[in-house]
């Protein structure tokens, strides 16, 4: 079912938006690393637990990486456990940006994923598609661009495109890199990738 989810757990999401807004430059305590990774799983839970759904054009636009948790394996169970996490430092730029196809099928778009790094950025893109059910964005990157000082110096396919363009849309979610999202507001959104770490994004545009 579709849920306003800031209507039904406030405390988690209030955690969540003072992250955001911290990480905007508001003067407001950051909450600690820990606080906003414990945010993020009571959120991916309440999420599962209720049912959410959102829709793609929720998540088109361009969004700016807060905060992330990495993975590591566990070493008695043999399976994947999270990070502590981190937000991301403010001289380094990561953004992923959605956008929808041209078509009449509004599950099927874009998706970017850029690196700024002072006068440098390196943005992959490539075909995307999202399966709303389970809130989930199955891409593959297959385009490279580089600029510098706002020039782009290189624009060409890339190799490590999974499956061509075409047939992407044809290839089963377990061949494809993914994230689940659990989180959908105005402001920022969240995910868990398919390496199983959780990601906090806040809009740009």
């Amino acid at each position: 079912m579709t849920a306003d989810l800031t209507t039904a757990t406030p405390d988690f999401v209030s955690v969540l938006s003072q992250a955001a807004a911290a990480f905007q430059g508001q003067e407001i305590k950051r909450p600690t690393a820990e606080i906003v990774v414990n945010a993020l799983l009571q959120a991916e839970k309440a999420s599962k637990q209720q049912r959410l759904t959102y829709s793609f054009d929720s998540l088109l636009g361009k969004w700016r990486l807060c905060f992330a948790t990495g993975t590591k394996k566990a070493r008695e169970r043999g399976g994947i456990v999270l990070g502590k996490g981190l937000y991301v430092p403010k001289f380094v730029a990561i953004y992923i940006s959605f956008s929808a196809a041209l078509e009449q099928d509004s599950s099927r778009g874009e998706v970017g994923n850029q690196v700024q790094l002072g006068t440098v950025s390196l943005k992959l893109t490539g075909p995307a598609q999202y399966l709303g059910k389970k809130n989930l964005l199955a891409f593959d990157f297959n385009h490279m661009l580089i600029g510098l000082f706002n020039r782009i110096i290189y624009n060409r396919p890339i190799r490590s495109g999974k499956v061509q363009s075409e047939d992407f849309y044809n290839q089963p979610i377990a061949k494809l890199p993914f994230f689940a999202f659990f989180v959908v507001t105005e402001d920022f959104i969240a995910a868990r990738g398919r390496g199983g770490g959780l990601a906090l994004w806040i809009r740009e545009t």
